[in-house]
């Protein structure tokens, strides 16, 4: 008894603290200031938190799990797996948001002043040079700074080294082992205090975005959202079951904390403890969530690519733009081949749609139409992120166990069939 209301404990804190957060930021919209001046800090020390750890916990876990597969070319079997997954699955995302922002006319009836719109947008890396940038000069410099890419290409180099150094590496390869742990129990700690955590996060942002704020822009968000809902629901559910064998009520189920804290905090990084947790529960063995996950915080943004189509739609409707069938077949692509390389932090969105738009010459502009909201947008588009990272996981896992037991099974056969 005492044992079921533990487990269940965390996840009740955390929805308590959402809701207690939702309410008082709703008693403080003509208070804002309060909750920005003396409730967000605590919520930003947490935040912080959770980003103090997620770096060593990438860099082991992914070396960890490197090692524990003890045979590189069964690294990259699972690298393509989950490149190719997520490559689609963000394909199809951006396709579902343009599907929805089209047919329910995001855009239509809003007479908005734009004369005096102003946005500066940041300057997006060329393709080669976000692929140059992938590999680091210095060994330390992207631990320090959390540039995951970077964090990512150092574990995978140095857990090959491990491997290739056998009898040799064995001490390394321990060492990463215990450490390892003690990040994780680490994490445990942080994770415990998510409850207050999510309650700070979430009440300055309901207090500065209140209803009114809200409400000429409520159809963008109720359109995104619709499609963030269907994605997760119909995509999601459909890969977990058709490739990953598992019931998607047991996974939803599963991934239930780790939803809400991502509609909190609005990281996909900072969820990505509690994917770990979850995907273990899910049966996902540790050294495939320990690659796939980490990866998909980077690089998988099935959730940010639907905010683009919709976006998109949004803002060229609004300029009385009207983008024809190969202008949105252009957003889906350059939207699928932005999402590599787009840290999984609050905000990274908007780089990405200055991208989307300067590529089918939408005025940069139109940005400022939604940067008011983005937050609200983040938070849901953050949820399906994470969400896609645990599916591939999922998926990826039951690929290789079936991978595993074919070769098995035909190992078991080829005595038999060369007897005399």
């Amino acid at each position: 008894m005492n044992k079921n209301a533990k487990k269940l404990s965390l996840t009740w804190q955390i929805t308590i603290g959402l809701v207690l957060g939702i309410i008082l930021g709703l008693l403080l919209q003509n208070h804002a200031d309060i909750a920005v001046s003396y409730i967000k800090p605590i919520g930003t020390v947490y935040l912080n938190l959770i980003k103090m750890v997620v770096v060593p916990v990438v860099l082991l876990s992914i070396m960890q799990g490197i090692i524990s597969l003890q045979d590189i070319r069964r690294v990259g079997s699972i690298g393509i797996k989950t490149v190719v997954y997520y490559t689609l699955t963000t394909a199809l995302a951006v396709t579902v948001g343009l599907i929805f922002a089209n047919v329910l006319n995001v855009g239509a009836g809003y007479i908005l002043p734009v004369g005096e719109l102003t946005y500066q947008a940041s300057e997006a890396p060329s393709f080669i040079d976000t692929l140059v940038n992938i590999f680091p000069s210095n060994a330390f410099a992207p631990l320090v700074s959390a540039t995951m890419l970077q964090v990512i290409v150092i574990a995978v180099f140095f857990g090959f080294g491990v491997i290739l150094a056998g009898e040799k590496g064995k001490l390394a390869a321990d060492i990463i082992d215990s450490f390892a742990e003690v990040s994780f129990r680490v994490m445990n700690l942080i994770i415990g205090m998510s409850s207050i955590g999510v309650f700070a996060l979430i009440t300055p942002v309901v207090a500065s975005n209140g209803p009114a704020v809200l409400l000429p822009l409520l159809k963008v968000v109720l359109v995104a959202y619709t499609g963030y809902i269907v994605h997760i629901l119909i995509v999601y559910s459909a890969s977990v079951k058709v490739i990953g064998g598992m019931s998607p009520i047991r996974f939803f189920r599963e991934m239930s904390r780790s939803m809400l804290f991502a509609f909190s905090s609005a990281s996909s990084v900072g969820v990505l403890p509690f994917n770990l947790e979850a995907t273990g529960k899910l049966g996902v063995r540790r050294e495939i969530s320990s690659f796939v996950l980490p990866l998909g915080a980077t690089i998988n943004m099935d959730g940010t690519a639907i905010y683009q189509g919709v976006c998109a739609i949004f803002i060229a409707q609004i300029f009385g733009i009207e983008l024809i069938f190969a202008q949105q077949i252009s957003i889906i692509l350059t939207a699928t081949l932005a999402s590599i390389g787009t840290a999984g932090v609050p905000g990274s969105g908007m780089i990405m749609l200055a991208m989307v738009l300067q590529s089918v010459g939408l005025p940069l502009e139109g940005i400022a139409l939604v940067a008011g909201i983005d937050r609200i947008l983040d938070m849901g588009r953050t949820v399906v992120n994470i969400t896609g990272d645990a599916s591939c996981a999922v998926c990826v896992n039951a690929m290789e166990e079936r991978r595993e037991a074919h070769r098995a099974k035909k190992a078991a056969e080829t005595p038999a069939d060369h007897q005399p």
